[in-house]
């Protein structure tokens, strides 16, 4: 373990909950690497497209005040605000939140939950994939298309319909295993079992791989496997899908 831990910057909408502890958990069980977690919100409740909109108005303030704490690596914790304004959004994002960085003088790595899932899949070769999510319709299609867009087959998703912020924060995990079961997963390269970081879904997500026999991934385990990567961290993290066990030595039968 290095004498200086890696210090991690969230940018997260004011009503999530579950990003702030997920991603903890996921980097706490590193083998060698000591992480801190440094969080500025945006003010958003509901996830609708007038209060994504005004969130995403707030990313600079967010950006400053991260900045300031002198993290090593920034991630945009809000896939559907990205995922919603346009297709290919997360390359500007990133590149804009990187030069405003930079202006202030920092060098951290910026990355976003809706570029990390998609780098996530690739670097997995995944083409075809299955997605659950807690969007309203209308949202949770604008999603599929813009993986869609990034190369990516959507075979079948669901949306669980959630509105509030705050309530997606608390949908209960039989709920979403549920979805995934309700799926035809015959063909997919990987499942995606929460396109949403507000979602609750690392403690199923070894379980569902288990179960499905496909490799599983969230939008959690994506940012966590995309910020070992930016920092140069091995990626070998028991227990949450075998995304995050990249980097595990390979064993082999006697």
């Amino acid at each position: 373990m290095s004498a200086k831990p890696i210090r991690i910057g969230l940018v997260v909408p004011s009503s999530n909950v579950t990003v702030e502890t997920e991603m903890p958990r996921i980097l706490a069980r590193h083998p060698e690497q000591e992480f801190t977690f440094h969080s500025s919100r945006m003010r958003m409740k509901k996830v609708s497209p007038e209060q994504l909109a005004a969130m995403n108005a707030q990313r600079e303030r967010c950006v400053i005040e991260l900045g300031d704490a002198g993290v090593d690596a920034m991630l945009y914790a809000c896939l559907v605000a990205i995922m919603s304004t346009g297709l290919g959004e997360h390359h500007k994002v990133e590149l804009s939140i990187a030069e405003q960085l930079a202006a202030g003088g920092s060098e951290a790595s910026v990355l976003s939950s809706a570029g990390a899932l998609v780098d996530a899949l690739a670097d997995m070769g995944a083409k075809r994939i299955a997605v659950v999510t807690p969007y309203l319709r209308p949202l949770a299609e604008q999603v599929m298309a813009y993986l869609e867009h990034e190369g990516l087959t959507v075979t079948d998703w669901r949306a669980l319909e959630v509105a509030d912020n705050a309530e997606v924060g608390c949908i209960p995990g039989d709920r979403v295993m549920e979805a995934a079961r309700s799926m035809d997963l015959t063909g997919v390269d990987a499942l995606v079992l929460s396109a949403c970081v507000q979602m609750p879904s690392l403690g199923l997500v070894q379980a569902a791989e288990d179960e499905f026999g496909v490799p599983v991934i969230t939008a959690a385990t994506a940012g966590a496997y995309r910020i070992l990567r930016a920092v140069g961290a091995t990626v070998d993290i028991p227990g949450a899908g075998s995304l995050l066990r990249a980097d595990a030595p390979v064993t082999v039968d006697a």
